[in-house]
């Protein structure tokens, strides 16, 4: 039979159309935009640093610093990218040095003549007009160039929109706004293109895709990869278990599904074809895993730092409630690929080793055991030289880390250097665990540094990642001559060179990474700005409410197709800005008038997931593309067959909208964080066999149906024990004042108001009130931004602060609080796992009891 397969594809090729530009000019043009992309890398760790301030030069306002990073990503665009694909490579043509000039000279428009700006606002000129208009044709132009026309087009709609409303259909029509106005608003101001979005961009999203970038050139792609293999290659489709490894080891650092992809999936897509996976399975699990990349933290996609901004809680709270989603997400895909190998009865890769079970076991338990006896000695030692040492403290932790870093480079020089293996070569053996692991400990370093600063320190993400990139350009320039000495190898000149061209290597490719990020910013900032300036938001609710017929879960999935739809065109952090910003407020709003209580950052992370998602699926998910191109299979098919795997990942944000445990909300100590972990992973896996059709053995119809009921149970028993025992009891608003005293620190009272808004609609909704620190009812409703006076059993809302928790909820001057709910007392929820897990044991009896009759007719 005639067996056809795809044509091969140059996946490097791939990855330079779509990350960092298909361009290949003549020496000097790339010495040339070589310089632009290391300037644009220096800029961004200039303003990320404290010195500006330390020494009071250059420096650049929040505005400013925007202007600045949208000229070299517009610059860069021209340069990198070519207009079509048969556009010239080896050249940049007279045309796009034009468009180049002109586009950056539109984008630093605002920092050129700020102090001009400043003195006339809301007035603009028609110079500011015409650079205002020129610079959107010339932004969008970058942006199809960069992004393709998809995110164009949505982004020429809401301009139409902008200038069209009096011709639009009643529900969503407005006035319309003249060409001086609009470009005022998108071009001037930082509420269209210069807004939110692009200040994330230009303030976290760089340093952290720098870091990353950094990281890989150092040499941890290769370390992370095949330390994956040497812990997982020898079990059942070890390499497709160590493609999910290495997938969430590159994800610790990267935030591209597409970069993830071709890094590892490059070693392991060919490894697990060899072991019996079909090609399109083969590039669907490293789909799948290379995803899961940007949900996994500390660098999650571009899209978690903008979270920040948008939900206004610091990036800690982010890593922290998408956690336990990442790292059980991971686990189920672990748990699919193991059941693919059972079913197929494949075997793992062969060792080198002939170490006993016993002796691996053993020598686990200690690296674990020294690991986490490490992590205490590090965080209680640090604590107490901070003590002790006050200021002088730094040098001492500085010099503790150099001597670290030192120590572990010495250790690693003990063994052998990790050399890029063929994975097409006739004989694969796996590396060797230990030799392999101790190799590259230096780098883990680097991420400490990272996640120290962030969750320890407490910085903000920039600062964190400034420090953590001073780390790593540190490592690059030093890491190849010490090893050198360690190793007696000489030639100590040539490794120093080559550490530092690995270091502008590194800051080059991290700029260049970034230039699809800065135009999809700044071009999604057009559609913010559109929301802000014609007030569609508010219309979005009224027709998602007219859609869905009020029904909160045919909502949810509304949005959920709105994110995948708008993914099959825009990138994840365009695609996370467009819809956050239409519809995350109209979730929490219709949950609430439903009495569900959704706190701000579920929404969010929904949003956010489905986003994801659209990476995976037909007809244009790019890191299918990409995965099919390595595989030689069907990109369709493999994108099929991903969103097929990834089905784990896309019920997860339905059910933490519905159960906020799972984002480690609500949790009232170590035993209820346990169980809550333990459950929501015994949920996933119970779902992956379900999914996959094979538990034990192959599954039964109404053995599957079981395994879904258990999964539904597991992750959210509150839907069963809601219907037996009243969650909440409510209260008068006249007892309000006790509770709120009562209540702990940095908890939320839910309350429930009524009152008419501005459109003269009656509504009826519950929220959850933040309370901030301990002290009296009114100065802990005042940290919320609420002023209330007593109205007989009600309170009257007389104040509402502008830009406070309480108006981030929708609440408005002249609502009444009518009630208040506190919990119920009822048994815990949590005993709906013992049925749960007994039907569990039944299902397993039932299969066990099939399974030696299977496998004699196999």
């Amino acid at each position: 039979m005639k067996t056809h397969t795809a044509p091969e594809v140059d996946v490097n090729q791939l990855v330079a159309d779509n990350d960092t530009g298909g361009r290949a000019p003549g020496p000097w043009m790339s010495r040339m935009l070589l310089a632009v992309a290391l300037a644009w890398s220096v800029f961004q760790l200039w303003i990320a640093s404290p010195l500006p301030f330390s020494l009071g030069i250059l420096v650049f306002n929040d505005t400013e610093t925007r202007a600045i990073h949208l000229g070299f990503a517009v610059f860069l665009s021209y340069m990198a990218y070519p207009a079509f694909k048969r556009s010239p490579r080896a050249y940049v043509p007279i045309t796009d040095w034009v468009f180049a000039l002109v586009g950056t000279f539109c984008a630093t428009y605002l920092f050129i003549f700020y102090g001009e700006l400043a003195t006339r606002p809301g007035q603009p000129t028609l110079m500011d007009v015409y650079t205002g208009a020129v610079g959107i044709v010339l932004l969008l132009e970058a942006t199809r160039r960069v992004l393709g026309l998809p995110m164009v087009i949505v982004a020429l709609v809401f301009l139409g929109y902008t200038f069209g409303g009096a011709y639009m259909p009643d529900m969503i029509a407005h006035r319309g706004f003249s060409l001086n106005r609009a470009m005022s608003h998108q071009w001037l101001t930082t509420e269209g293109v210069f807004g939110v979005a692009l200040g994330v961009s230009s303030g976290f999203i760089f340093l952290f895709v720098l870091f990353g970038s950094l990281l890989d050139k150092a040499g941890a792609g290769n370390y992370f990869i095949k330390s994956a293999f040497a812990l997982l290659g020898h079990m059942r489709g070890g390499p497709a278990k160590a493609a999910v490894l290495s997938s969430a080891a590159t994800g610790i650092i990267s935030g591209s599904s597409i970069a993830n992809v071709v890094t590892t999936g490059t070693f392991t897509i060919p490894l697990m074809k060899r072991v019996g996976y079909r090609p399109d399975q083969a590039g669907a699990v490293e789909v799948s895993s290379s995803v899961n990349g940007q949900i996994m933290p500390p660098v999650m996609g571009a899209a978690a730092f903008l979270m920040v901004e948008y939900v206004g809680i610091p990036y800690i709270e982010v890593m922290k409630h998408a956690f336990l989603p990442a790292i059980i997400s991971y686990i189920a895909l672990l748990y699919i690929v193991h059941l693919e190998a059972l079913k197929a009865n494949m075997v793992g890769l062969p060792r080198r080793g002939n170490a006993t079970v016993g002796s691996r076991l053993m020598s686990f338990a200690m690296t674990v055991t020294g690991f986490i006896v490490l992590s205490g000695a590090v965080y209680w030692g640090i604590g107490w030289i901070k003590t002790v040492m006050g200021d002088a403290a730094v040098w001492v932790v500085g010099a503790g880390l150099l001597a670290s870093y030192v120590g572990l480079l010495w250790f690693g020089a003990r063994q052998p250097a990790l050399e890029l293996d063929d994975p097409n070569a006739p004989v694969f053996e796996l590396p060797e665990t230990g030799p392999t692991v101790k190799s590259g400990l230096h780098y883990l370093l680097a991420v400490v540094v990272l996640i120290w600063c962030l969750m320890v320190e407490q910085m903000s993400p920039g600062l964190s990642a400034f420090w953590a990139t001073l780390f790593m350009i540190f490592v690059m320039v030093t890491q190849r001559p010490i090893l050198a000495a360690f190793r007696g190898q000489g030639g100590l000149g040539a490794a120093t060179r080559q550490g530092f061209a690995d270091l502008i290597d590194g800051l080059a490719t991290g700029a260049r990474n970034m230039i699809g990020i800065g135009v999809a910013t700044a071009a999604a900032g057009i559609i913010v700005g559109t929301v802000s300036l014609t007030g569609v938001g508010l219309v979005m609710t009224e027709l998602v409410e007219l859609l869905s017929g009020g029904n909160l879960m045919l909502m949810l999935v509304l949005v959920a197709l709105i994110s995948l739809i708008l993914g099959m065109g825009l990138p994840t952090t365009a695609n996370y800005i467009v819809v956050s910003t239409l519809m995350a407020p109209v979730v929490v709003e219709l949950g609430a008038q439903s009495g569900l209580i959704v706190p701000l950052i579920a929404v969010h992370l929904f949003v956010f997931y489905f986003g994801l998602m659209a990476d995976v699926t037909p007809p244009v998910g790019l890191a299918s593309f990409a995965a099919a191109a390595i595989a030689r299979a069907d990109p369709i098919k493999t994108g099929i067959t991903a969103f097929y795997y990834s089905m784990r990942t896309a019920i997860l944000p339905f059910l933490f909208i519905f159960n906020t445990q799972l984002l480690l909300m609500g949790l009232t100590g170590p035993l209820h964080l346990i169980l809550t972990v333990g459950s929501a992973t015994v949920a996933m896996l119970v779902f992956a066999a379900a999914t996959q059709g094979f538990f034990l053995v192959k599954s039964r119809w109404y053995e599957t149906i079981a395994l879904l009921l258990i999964t539904f149970t597991l992750f959210r028993p509150g839907y069963w024990w809601d219907m037996l025992y009243p969650p909440f009891d409510e209260v008068p608003a006249a007892q309000m004042n006790e509770l709120i005293e009562q209540a702990p620190a940095g908890a939320g009272k839910r309350i429930w108001i009524e009152g008419m808004n501005m459109d003269g609609k009656d509504i009826r909704k519950g929220v959850l009130l933040p309370l901030g620190d301990p002290g009296s009812a009114r100065d802990r409703m005042a940290s919320a931004g609420l002023t209330v006076m007593a109205q007989g059993d009600e309170l009257l809302i007389a104040g509402v602060r502008f830009g406070s928790p309480a108006a981030k909820l929708g609440i408005e001057q002249g609502y009444r609080i009518v009630s208040a709910e506190v919990p119920s007392t009822r048994p815990a929820k949590e005993w709906l796992f013992v049925p749960a897990l007994a039907l569990l044991l039944l299902v397993m009896a039932l299969q066990r009891a099939r399974r030696p009759r299977e496998g004699a007719s196999a």
